[in-house]
């Protein structure tokens, strides 16, 4: 239960951010935020969500990896769609915009089209001896 709680609050805070990041700024900090900061807001906003989606306990699974499957999926996706919308939209196009779009672009796609996402996401969740 208390998983539960831990992601669902983490998951709302990310929709919060990602939907008005400058209010909720503004409540947090009592600060104003605006021009590229709301962009890494919503960027934040999607970690935040992904985080949530991360630490959702699986009931399906017995390994539980499939929630920490899809996170990164997500998060890949949405370090893809908010640069290229903030692009396409002509707002705060510099000059590595573009080239990083396109990076992501493939890291998002890559290991989703090679088969490997599943490997991917659970070879990352045990540490090897010695590390921890």
């Amino acid at each position: 239960m208390r998983e539960m709680l831990g992601a669902a609050s983490e998951a709302a805070t990310g929709l919060i951010v990602m939907v008005a990041p400058a209010v909720f700024v503004r409540w947090l900090l009592g600060a104003d935020l605006s021009g590229v900061g709301v962009v890494v807001g919503r960027l934040s906003g999607f970690a935040l969500l992904a985080l949530g989606m991360a630490c959702w306990p699986d009931a399906r699974s017995s390994s539980g990896h499939g929630t920490a499957i899809r996170a990164p999926i997500y998060l890949r996706t949405a370090r893809h769609a908010v640069p290229s919308g903030t692009g396409l939209r002509g707002e705060f196009v510099g000059h590595l915009l573009w080239p990083a779009v396109m990076v992501h672009a493939v890291y998002t796609v890559h290991p989703v089209a090679r088969g490997s996402v599943g490997r991917e996401a659970t070879s990352n969740l045990a540490f090897p001896a010695g590390e921890l």
